[in-house]
C-alpha cells in the first residue's frame, strides 16, 4: 500500500471495526458501522442543515471549530426549558453526548469536523413536535 494525500473536504474516512480506515466518497451511511471523520466548508445554516435537529443513538459526537466559529443548540430535554447552546471558535471541541438531540448554527463561515458512529442517527425538523424516545 502507497501513501497518499487525502482531500478532507471531499471524502468522509470511515474507520472500520477491523481497524481499516479508508476515504470514501461524502455519504452518511446511518446502516452501517464503524466510525466516520467528516470534515465541511460551511458557508450558511443550510450547509448544516440548521432547520434540522440530529440525534446520534449508537454513540457521542465530537464535533470540532477548525476555523470560523459556531454554535452547537440542544434540544431542551423537558418541556418549558430553553435551549443550551455552545459556542465553538476556532480549534476548539465539544462532545454531543449519544442520544442528545442537537443542532449547528454558524456565525460565519467555518470549516466543521466531526466524528461519530452514524448508525442509527437521524434527523427531524425543528417545526416537528419532539420525538418520544
Amino acid at each position: 500500500m502507497t501513501a497518499a494525500p487525502i482531500d478532507l473536504f471531499s471524502s468522509f474516512l470511515h474507520l472500520d471495526p477491523s481497524g481499516r480506515v479508508s476515504a470514501e466518497p461524502p455519504v452518511f451511511d446511518t446502516e452501517r458501522d464503524g466510525w466516520q471523520l467528516m470534515t465541511f466548508h460551511v458557508e450558511t445554516d443550510a450547509d448544516v442543515h440548521g432547520d434540522h435537529w440530529e440525534v446520534h443513538s449508537a454513540a457521542d459526537e465530537l464535533v470540532s471549530c477548525l476555523t470560523g466559529g459556531i454554535r452547537l443548540h440542544f434540544r431542551p430535554e423537558r418541556p418549558g426549558e430553553a435551549e443550551e447552546e455552545i459556542r465553538l471558535t476556532a480549534g476548539t471541541a465539544a462532545v454531543v453526548p449519544r442520544g442528545r438531540w442537537h443542532r449547528i448554527a454558524l456565525d460565519g463561515p467555518s470549516d466543521i469536523m466531526s466524528v461519530t458512529l452514524p448508525r442509527g442517527s437521524r434527523l427531524q425538523r425543528r417545526t416537528e413536535a419532539p420525538p418520544r424516545d
